[in-house]
């Protein structure tokens, strides 16, 4: 498993970090204001699963049928960690271990500008960097330093993912 601390948290993490977890709460509590101002209006979405888990793009556009208005709809985040501006959050559907979820948001000038997310997916985050100590002819080699892996799933039955940052 990879250590998570070895991340060494910036002023700047704290803020996104802060931002993504409020924008969790203003959900949990319905406050349509503040979700909007955490959302850049023309965000980007990248979605991994099954379209009948596409649940968070249902809440936040407004198609929510009667059937839905269970409380499947919470998103309630265990862990919300930053990587620079990337912040994942991750958590389970209430009701059902079963069902994980991880969202990767990109904070961009103090709004979310980009999310990802992914269901029921094993997702590892990674860092590349060249080495100018290791040499392959006269280029350095792209080095690769896993620096978060979601801790929900099961790996071994579930499709896995790798996101660069």
């Amino acid at each position: 498993m990879v250590d998570q601390q070895q991340h060494h948290q910036t002023p700047a993490d704290d803020c996104n970090q802060n931002m993504v977890s409020s924008f969790y709460k203003a959900l949990a509590s319905r406050d349509a204001a503040t979700v909007h101002r955490l959302l850049a209006p023309n965000i980007e979405w990248w979605f991994h699963g099954p379209p009948s888990c596409n649940r968070l793009m249902r809440l936040l556009t407004g198609c929510v049928t009667t059937a839905d208005e269970d409380h499947s709809f919470d998103f309630h985040p265990i862990s919300v960690v930053p990587i620079g501006s990337v912040v994942l959050a991750e958590g389970y559907f209430p009701g059902s271990c079963e069902v994980c979820w991880v969202h990767a948001w990109t904070v961009t000038d103090g709004v979310m500008t980009q999310v990802r997310e992914y269901f029921n997916t094993s997702v590892t985050v990674t860092r590349f960097a060249k080495s100018a100590n290791v040499h392959v002819g006269s280029q350095g080699v792209d080095k690769c330093q896993c620096v978060w892996q979601s801790k929900l799933t099961d790996h071994a039955s579930v499709p896995g993912l790798l996101l660069a940052v």
